[in-house]
């Protein structure tokens, strides 16, 4: 890890991996606030895993975007030449500029890590924490969400201040102590289809642009 943006690698510790490959390990050190390149390098083959770790302070605020079926058209950032909802990248750097940490949230996998952060990056996306779902193929992908947002709460004290996703978000968001009057949910394609929750913002199915 380097201590600093620029600075040197700090070595800190060995950690052997789970059946599935994953470690959990506890910083040995107390940082300060700030962003920090993290390594892990295999002692075998010389492999590694790149990241970056987020210190901040208690109660940042912060604002989520659950990312299918919110930033893309077709629903599937995943597949051929995914359509951008038009104003979308807009409304994240505008959350941004106002100084609020940005978090993208996905049920996927993390192993599709690298086609997710490409997409992202393709479309000029603000830089953020991107939250994967933990293994392949998890039982409940809205119970993933649910769980890391309670998390983030409760153990990384952030406060949530605002909430975009789809319809399908919207009990997420709820079990995570969310309130409606945080959440901005794209409209369902049916406008015939009456709102379960009228206290909700809608933001237009076909573009942020109006929002």
């Amino acid at each position: 890890m380097e201590t600093s943006p620029g600075g040197e690698w700090k070595y800190l510790g060995t950690q052997m991996t789970g059946q599935g490959g994953r470690i959990q390990f506890k910083i040995p050190d107390k940082l300060g606030t700030g962003l920090y390149p993290v390594k892990c390098t295999v002692k075998g083959d010389k492999s590694c895993a790149e990241g970056f770790m987020a210190v901040v302070p208690p109660r940042t605020e912060c604002v989520v975007f659950s990312i299918d079926g919110s930033f893309t058209l077709n629903m599937s950032l995943m597949g051929r030449d995914a359509k951008i909802r038009p104003g979308a990248v807009e409304v994240v750097r505008l959350w941004q500029e106002l100084g609020f940490v940005i978090i993208y949230i996905t049920a996927r996998p993390d192993m599709q890590k690298e086609s997710v952060l490409q997409w992202l990056g393709t479309h000029n996306f603000p830089h953020g924490i991107v939250a994967f779902s933990d293994g392949i193929t998890p039982t409940d992908l809205l119970k993933h969400k649910m769980e890391y947002l309670i998390r983030l709460t409760n153990e990384c004290k952030m406060s949530v201040y605002a909430a975009y996703g789809s319809s399908k978000d919207i009990n997420v968001y709820l079990s995570a102590g969310i309130p409606l009057s945080k959440m901005y949910i794209v409209k369902p394609k049916n406008p015939k289809r009456k709102h379960q929750h009228a206290e909700v913002c809608l933001v237009d199915n076909e573009s942020f642009a109006a929002h």
